[in-house]
């Protein structure tokens, strides 16, 4: 329930805002936010939750966007993949910083050589090889682009 498109919704419109990024606390993970437009009761597309689905935030994002009713269509990066042309937009709209996953298993496990000199070229063949490495979760929508989980700032993003 919650995870289908849509029926009937237009095209989807290129996100044009600038992105802000949320301070980072002890206790939560690094959050990006990037708006522009309406607010989702006046959007005409669904929302994408892109992720992996035993990574807890995804599952309690995924949690959250149920219970809040919001309808979205979940792509699990390890199976699906994220193509690079949608993977270099949220590179240009969100730096590629923001999603490289540096403190993730998979990237500590890489040589020192791939670790050195980073990029966006560098930081995006990296995170096509191993998907896990973008952070998650992405949702991704008519003027929403978000890395990160984080409620309060999820329900202004959408409300």
């Amino acid at each position: 329930p919650g995870h289908a498109p849509v029926p009937g919704r237009g095209r989807r419109r290129a996100i044009d805002g600038g992105a802000a990024v949320v301070p980072l606390t002890a206790s939560a993970p690094p959050l990006t936010l990037a708006k522009a437009g309406p607010t989702m009761m006046e959007t005409t597309v669904p929302l994408t939750l892109y992720g992996i689905p035993n990574c807890d935030t995804v599952k309690k994002a995924r949690v959250w966007l149920d219970q809040a009713g919001v309808s979205y269509r979940f792509l699990n990066y390890k199976t699906d993949g994220v193509d690079e042309g949608r993977l270099r937009h949220w590179v240009d709209t969100l730096g590629w910083e923001v999603l490289l996953n540096r403190a993730g298993t998979t990237f500590r496990k890489l040589p020192d050589a791939d670790r050195a000199d980073l990029d966006a070229d560098k930081a995006i063949a990296l995170m096509i090889a191993q998907p896990s490495m973008i952070k998650r979760p992405v949702l991704e929508g008519d003027g929403v682009l978000l890395v990160g989980f984080k409620p309060d700032v999820w329900a202004a993003a959408l409300g």
